[in-house]
């Protein structure tokens, strides 16, 4: 079939787009959108509309707001605040007057916490909540709870409210309604189902491929990695970012390991005296951090290549700067393709241990059968 026709301002395909519905309505709080990129590609996302209906917001697509110099400028600028729901946060009818910059983050609650954990700059802004009084009218996607708007409905909400000025802003919801009717609309014809029903031509057949050949190429090199998470349970409020705080590696060709536990930086979770099977004041006398990356630096080498299960090892480090990371190979996803479906790394008390011998281990039967 030929592509559909899409809009080039608000990015639908031209049978739904809404922007006819737009009314722009001028805010005097400049409103800075931050929109996590996996949402920006969510087409009945609203995030795009509130921008378009708020002349003079900016919207961000981003994973790390800190490292663009302009759009960090703009959150450490005095008088700024996150819309951003925690223990900490100030109701907004609780402020005397609206703040010069409001920052609202969008994207799905667990990608938003992300955004806001690993960037110290968000993390240091006054945090606002707002208390709904309607509930939303966003019938064509799930929310996580009743009480939860989407990014328009809350932007609009929250600016009547900072400004002291009731229905302001509700003509930028009209954009919003339009696209919920015709979303509706559309599905009841049954049209994309239709599209998607097409039959496609058969596709030539994949030349056979060796799974088991990246991991041959870097055998050599390979260094397995395992860190140990210092996180506290899912929704708990006001929850600080999750850090590293122990690691383990171990060096293929010569055996060679590494082992370090960190001093917390962030408040200890509950969980990780048990997980590390330690005392919380051994672990509360690890190693400082700078010195820590130093002395990983230094044993990783010059061309490691990391050994890891899943990419969640590689995502705590890069919430902190200064760590040396090397080109990886996760092992979880070529067990995947050249075996079958992966277990989990062992669990419970004292695991770090148990999970590097099980990336050993896995390494082994995967280069057995290579």
């Amino acid at each position: 079939m030929e592509p559909r026709a899409h809009c080039p301002r608000c990015r639908r395909p031209r049978q739904v787009c809404w922007c006819s519905a737009v009314v722009p309505v001028p805010s005097r709080t400049r409103v800075v959108f931050l929109q996590h990129p996996r949402e920006s590609r969510v087409g009945v996302s609203t995030c795009r509309m509130a921008h378009l209906s708020l002349p003079g917001s900016q919207l961000h697509v981003t994973l790390d707001p800190d490292r663009q110099p302009a759009l960090a400028e703009l959150l450490a600028a005095p008088d700024t605040h996150l819309l951003f729901p925690s223990a900490d946060a100030t109701d907004v009818d609780a402020l005397a007057r609206a703040p010069h910059t409001l920052v609202v983050v969008d994207g799905t609650w667990a990608n938003a916490r992300k955004l806001v954990g690993r960037s110290p700059l968000l993390r240091a802004l006054p945090r606002l909540f707002f208390r709904p009084d309607f509930a939303s009218n966003y019938r064509i996607r799930r929310e996580p709870d009743d009480h939860c708007l989407s990014t328009i409905e809350a932007t609009a909400h929250v600016l009547e409210r900072l400004e002291r000025a009731p229905g302001r802003y509700t003509p930028i919801l009209s954009a919003f309604e339009r696209m919920v009717e015709m979303q509706l609309a559309y599905v009841a014809t049954g049209a994309g189902a239709d599209r998607h029903r097409q039959h496609k031509p058969p596709r030539a057949p994949k030349p056979t491929v060796d799974p088991r050949a990246p991991l041959r190429a870097v055998a050599g090199r390979m260094v397995l990695l395992h860190v140990e998470p210092n996180a506290w349970p899912y929704a708990t409020p006001d929850a600080p970012p999750v850090e590293a705080i122990e690691l383990r590696a171990v060096r293929v060709a010569t055996g060679e390991r590494f082992t370090a536990l960190l001093a917390p930086r962030q408040r200890l979770s509950p969980r990780v005296t048990f997980n590390l099977d330690l005392p919380e004041a051994d672990i509360r006398a690890g190693a400082p951090l700078a010195a820590t990356q130093a002395a990983w630096r230094e044993f990783l080498g010059p061309d490691a290549v990391l050994g890891i299960w899943g990419y969640h090892a590689l995502s705590l480090l890069r919430m902190e700067p200064g760590w040396t990371l090397a080109p990886e190979l996760d092992l979880r996803a070529l067990w995947q393709r050249a075996i079958g479906r992966a277990e989990n790394l062992p669990d419970g008390q004292g695991r770090a241990p148990r999970r590097i011998a099980a990336l050993e281990q896995s390494l082994r039967a995967l280069l057995a059968d290579a």
